[in-house]
């Protein structure tokens, strides 16, 4: 699976305040949208909830 640079690198700048790795992150976010979802996930499906997800972190 391929991600783009701007949200990695984003989910990347957050590790120090989450205090876990980026990727348990990205897991996370992809674990609740299966769980409150029954679209099927494909990849642009993945892009909008990572980018929903950043988008919302950085308003809090």
């Amino acid at each position: 699976m391929y991600i783009d640079t701007d949200i990695l690198n984003d989910f990347r700048m957050r590790i120090d305040e989450a205090g876990y790795g980026y990727q348990t992150m990205i897991n996370e976010v992809l674990r609740e949208y299966l769980s409150k979802s029954g679209k099927p996930l494909d990849e642009s499906v993945i892009r909008q909830v990572i980018r929903e997800e950043l988008n919302r972190v950085a308003h809090t």
